[in-house]
């Protein structure tokens, strides 16, 4: 399903920003509005596409006619094809390697967190636990994006969440 999020003009953030092309593969529904209305609410521009599952999203990845995300938040455990299994399909295919790659989780299962970031994740959110930081959250990862940090992910920025999220800065 394709959105457009509106932009504010007071929105200095979103000004003279072309819309992001952004992919959100979750199988909760509830997550995926929630993620919309956090979305909308930053005011940055944006044109997202959801999917429910990672085969859903590899579908979309793989459709000609469909341009390549700037940003895929993916949420590691979706039915049919989880996360983890879609980012390794994702960083082991030349045409899709570069598109950043956001893994969503309600963990901060260490295990999780050191795989996908192997794998060539590049940046684990734990999703947070208010709508406020939601929405705090996802304008970092957009400044994330504007600066070029999400491209070389360092280790100690990797990992985003409610506890972290002022500590993390963009250069």
């Amino acid at each position: 399903m394709k959105y457009d999020t509106e932009t504010s003009k007071d929105s200095h953030e979103a000004e003279n920003k072309k819309p992001v092309n952004v992919i959100l593969a979750d199988d909760d529904k509830d997550d995926r509005e929630i993620f919309l209305d956090a979305l909308t609410e930053t005011n940055i521009p944006v044109d997202l596409t959801t999917v429910n599952n990672g085969k859903e999203l590899m579908d979309n990845l793989k459709d000609p006619s469909e341009p390549n995300p700037d940003i895929i938040f993916m949420d590691i455990n979706m039915p049919v094809k989880n996360g983890k299994e879609v980012l390794a399909e994702i960083k082991s295919d030349e045409t899709l390697k570069e598109i950043s790659t956001v893994m969503l989780s309600t963990s901060e299962n260490v295990k999780d967190i050191e795989d996908t970031y192997k794998a060539g994740a590049n940046l684990y959110v734990r999703k947070p636990g208010s709508f406020r930081n939601f929405i705090l959250l996802l304008k970092k990862v957009f400044k994330l994006h504007w600066a070029g940090v999400l491209l070389k992910p360092l280790r100690n920025t990797f990992h985003l969440s409610e506890r972290n999220i002022s500590e993390i800065d963009v250069k």
